[in-house]
């Protein structure tokens, strides 16, 4: 898993829940993109975006973790065919971070169809196949070892092939592509960290933050089995997370590459993971090709390899999943949606 069902908020409804956020270099701009509801939280789950939640690109120019810019979509309730009414909105500067602000409205339209703007703004949002793959005993062996801080117990390989985690699932994809000049107009510079958000309608008015999604893993290494650290991984904002967060990670490291006798002082390269993870955003210049690798994060293509990425740099080794991007069930494209829409 990357952030699927990362959380007993997340499973309580996979509408909530982003299993991931990519960031990229597209055809006309930047594109980013956000995947929920999927497929992993069972047949008899509610599907679809929810009715009564917003789903956020967060973005922050300046460089201290604090959004100046947000893209915000709602959605109406499902018609018979599974289709909904899906609006766009911009804030910026202290509208961004403001659940109360109401921010420009850019467009309007329904899922499964590709929306655009004037100024070249695109956005496409429906069933697509989950681009994400994982290998289900390995991630269940870091998570473990994460958990108990122990070496990382990996699987010897067998003779039969192995299959993705999220083989024939299917998620709810939100598809933003803004062209650079746009973007640039609300920005301090090209420089740039994003993560998403979900939250939800309260009885009393305000808005409850239900997910958050930054760089991928992070949840599942450091918290897949346990859901207090789940939480506050989630509910954290990201200005907050060296403060709150890094004693955990650095923690957490140190104990796994102990065991592993990866690193000649484990408390310092814990630390060097803390300070490379939080804030959790995932950063990016604008105009440039995504690279998401052990040596440099800059921005998420929908290609990358992200589970062998965080999974060495959190060890201090190389480990592998022993799957490529050839383990999903559609591959992705080249233009636009880029995501592989599903029926």
């Amino acid at each position: 898993m990357s952030h699927h069902l990362d959380s007993p908020a997340a499973r309580a409804d996979a509408r909530l829940n982003i299993s991931d956020t990519y960031v990229f270099r597209g055809e006309r701009g930047t594109v980013l993109v956000m995947n929920v509801c999927s497929d992993s939280a069972g047949p008899d789950a509610p599907k679809g975006f929810h009715p009564e939640a917003r789903y956020e690109f967060k973005i922050d120019s300046t460089g201290d973790a604090v959004e100046d810019l947000a893209f915000r979509f709602a959605f109406g309730e499902s018609d018979a065919d599974g289709s909904q009414t899906v609006g766009l909105s911009r804030l910026t500067g202290a509208e961004a971070a403001d659940d109360s602000a109401t921010g420009t409205p850019l467009l309007a339209g329904r899922t499964g169809r590709e929306l655009s703007t004037d100024a070249g703004l695109r956005v496409w949002t429906g069933r697509a196949s989950d681009p994400f793959w994982m290998n289900p005993a390995v991630v269940e062996a870091v998570g473990q070892a994460f958990q108990h801080g122990t070496d990382v117990e990996l699987p010897q390989p067998g003779s039969s092939e192995v299959t993705s985690l999220f083989s024939g699932m299917k998620v709810r994809s939100i598809v933003l592509e803004v062209p650079d000049a746009e973007l640039l107009a609300f920005t301090a510079g090209r420089d740039i960290g994003v993560w998403g958000v979900t939250a939800l309608a309260t009885d009393a008015g305000g808005w409850h933050r239900i997910n958050r999604c930054g760089l991928p893993m992070v949840s599942p290494i450091f918290a897949q089995f346990d859901d207090d650290l789940a939480e506050l991984l989630n509910q954290t904002r990201p200005a907050d997370d060296t403060r709150v967060l890094s004693q955990a990670i650095t923690g957490r490291v140190a104990a796994v590459v102990g065991a592993r006798g990866t690193a000649s002082d484990p408390q310092v390269y814990g630390q060097e993971v803390a300070e490379r993870l939080l804030p959790d955003v995932l950063p990016y210049t604008v105009g440039t090709p995504a690279v998401f690798g052990f040596a440099e994060f800059n921005g998420r293509a929908l290609t990358d390899n992200a589970g062998e990425v965080m999974f060495s740099l959190a060890t201090d080794s190389a480990v592998s999943v022993g799957l490529g991007k050839e383990a999903v069930d559609a591959p992705t494209t080249s233009s636009f949606p880029y995501v592989a829409p599903a029926a």
